[in-house]
Order: structure tokens, then C-alpha cells, then sequence
């Protein structure tokens, strides 16, 4: 069920898309992010780091987006600033994973993931760097994409293109991980 939640706004942006266009879809994920967040909030749920996160790239690239299609800013065309989200978003989630052990000696997905599951102490740093990886490298694929293909492609891949590599991504992260696992202590 969380995982259908968590994909509203993007669902959402690529029905807006089909219905009304790039701007519908912007103005449509903003809100449903607003709803998401509003919802945790008034059912005294646990808002987590990831979903604040999101949060706050789509009000800002988003917001941007529809704001500078009213008020040109600098001859640069609006739909450049929702473009860029997902890279934006995947690469503070690198920084995140890249930094967090060297800065604050800290291995941010052994945080997330210790009360799911025991591995060994070695496989924490290297799960941690291919996620830190694999999110920079999705940034630079979204690039590719956002600005190498007409928009209507690059919707369709930031939706489902996306969303399969991060599926496919875990699905490998598990079948390797599942030889590893610890049992609990």
C-alpha cells in the first residue's frame, strides 16, 4: 500500500501530462505531493527524510517550472526546470549515500535497512556505494533523456523508463543480498 502512495504523484504527473499537458502535469505532482505530505501529517503518520526530500525538489523545480512560464527567466525555457527534478532528487540522494559515511561516519542505508535485515558489516559499505551510484547515474541518464528526446518521450521514460530500472535495480540488490543475509541475533 505505501508503495501505491508514494507513486501518486508521479502517477498523477503522467495522467496531467496525457489530459493537459506538461504545465497540468507540473501543477498536478506539486499538489499531489502537498496531499501526500498533508495526509501523513493529519493522520499523525511518520513523515520519512525521503518523502520531505521529494517534497521539497518538486515544489522547487516545479514551482520554478510554472512560475518562469508566466515570467520568462533569462530566455530559458521553462520546462527545464521540471526536467531536471529527477536528477536533482537522484543526486541528493547520492550526495546523501556518498557523503553520509566519509562526513559523518555514518552508513546511511545500513540506517534505512538494519531493522529489515542483518548483513555483514563489509556488505553495508558495499550496498551503500552501488545505491549512491546507481542513484548519480540515473541523474545522468534523466539528462540524456530530458534533453536528447522530444518531452512526451522523456514523460513516458521519467515514469515508466525509470521507475523499471529502479525495479530491476532492487530485484538484482536482493538476489545478491539474499546469499549474504545474517539471521538475526
Amino acid at each position: 500500500m505505501k508503495f501505491i502512495f508514494d507513486l501518486f504523484p508521479v502517477g498523477l504527473f503522467f495522467l496531467a501530462y496525457q489530459w493537459g499537458g506538461i504545465y497540468w502535469a507540473t501543477g498536478s505532482a506539486i499538489l499531489a505531493s502537498v496531499l501526500q505530505i498533508g495526509i501523513l501529517l493529519a493522520l499523525r503518520k511518520p513523515v520519512d527524510a525521503t518523502a520531505w526530500i521529494g517534497f521539497g525538489v518538486i515544489t522547487i523545480f516545479g514551482g520554478l517550472t510554472l512560475w518562469s512560464h508566466q515570467h520568462h527567466i533569462l530566455g530559458i525555457e521553462p520546462t527545464v526546470f521540471i526536467r531536471w527534478k529527477p536528477t536533482a532528487l537522484y543526486w541528493i540522494f547520492s550526495l546523501i549515500l556518498l557523503l553520509g559515511p566519509p562526513l559523518f561516519k555514518r552508513n546511511p542505508m545500513r540506517a534505512l535497512l538494519s531493522k529489515q535485515m542483518h548483513l555483514p558489516e563489509s556488505l553495508w559499505a558495499r550496498l551503500n556505494l552501488a545505491w549512491g551510484v546507481f542513484f548519480f547515474a540515473m541523474g545522468l541518464l534523466n539528462l540524456y533523456v530530458a534533453f536528447s528526446y522530444p518531452e512526451a518521450v522523456w514523460v513516458k521514460f521519467k515514469v515508466f523508463g525509470l521507475m523499471a530500472l529502479m525495479i530491476l535495480f532492487v530485484v538484482a540488490q536482493g538476489v545478491f543480498l539474499a546469499r549474504h543475509l545474517e539471521e538475526p541475533k
